[in-house]
């Protein structure tokens, strides 16, 4: 194995943390933000890229890449300098779970969106992937470039809401909303198809297009995307109240006390 060989144990229920145990002189790289706790004995240094580059000009690369993506131009990573384990935590940004991944058993590859990496074993490449179909990058929803990790490591990435994992057999189709997908093995092929039908296009409520991923691989899919979730917040919150879902309008804000 080229990456850091790593144990990990996951705390929480919807609200979740990974605790990444650490060997002596072993390494973890993660999302700048992400970081919880850790225990004495482990340094954290701040860096261009996710550390697998050689040169100054390999590191401005990655970086680059990483900016592309939307991410940011800098990863940190927490390495045990101590002559015993030593443990580091870090937790997902908002409600969901925290999926591992083992790249050595998925291919040593897997897609996911642009948001979800949230560490991993020291050694996993983290690149971009361009969606080489005109269509998918223009209507599925994540553009042209995806986030891939590479390597044979752990990785976790994080979803929002429940995770499904699906294993797709050779030639089964699986249509799913395009933010509900978190990530996929490279062995799925990855199309956009126009949903159709003028009652489903105007009131369908459910947007113009569906992905469709077509097996053989493994597809992990979540039930609460966080743009999805933040569109509804942001609709009540410009929303008056006693105007939800009241047929009174101006005169439920009136008897709640807050006059017209």
């Amino acid at each position: 194995m080229t990456n850091h060989e790593i144990d990990y144990k996951i705390y929480g229920e919807e609200m979740q943390c990974v605790e990444i145990e650490l060997d002596p002189n072993e390494s973890v790289i993660a999302e700048p933000g992400s970081f919880m706790m850790m225990t004495e004995g482990i340094q954290m240094e701040t860096m261009f890229g996710d550390g697998t580059e050689k040169g100054l000009m390999g590191k401005l690369f990655s970086a680059g890449k990483r900016m592309l993506t939307g991410e940011n131009l800098f990863m940190t990573i927490f390495t045990n300098t101590s002559s015993q384990k030593k443990q580091v935590s870090f937790a997902a940004p908002y409600a969901g779970k925290i999926i591992p991944l083992d790249l050595s058993q998925l291919g040593g590859k897997v897609i996911c969106q642009k948001d979800s990496f949230l560490c991993a074993a020291k050694g996993v490449n983290i690149g971009i992937e361009f969606q080489r179909k005109l269509g998918t990058g223009l209507f599925g929803g994540e553009g042209f470039i995806m986030q891939k990790l590479e390597g044979d490591g752990m990785t976790f990435v994080h979803s929002g809401g429940h995770v499904i994992e699906k294993e797709l057999q050779p030639g089964e189709i699986l249509k799913i909303d395009t933010g509900c997908i978190v990530g996929f093995t490279h062995t799925v092929d990855y199309d956009i198809q126009f949903v159709g039908g003028i009652k489903n296009t105007i009131f369908g409520g459910e947007g113009l297009f569906f992905a469709q991923l077509r097996g053989p691989g493994k597809v992990w899919i979540q039930t609460l995307p966080i743009s999805r979730l933040a569109s509804r917040i942001l609709q009540y919150g410009t929303t008056k109240k006693g105007e939800q879902g009241s047929i009174l309008g101006g005169l439920g804000n009136l008897l709640d006390g807050d006059g017209f």
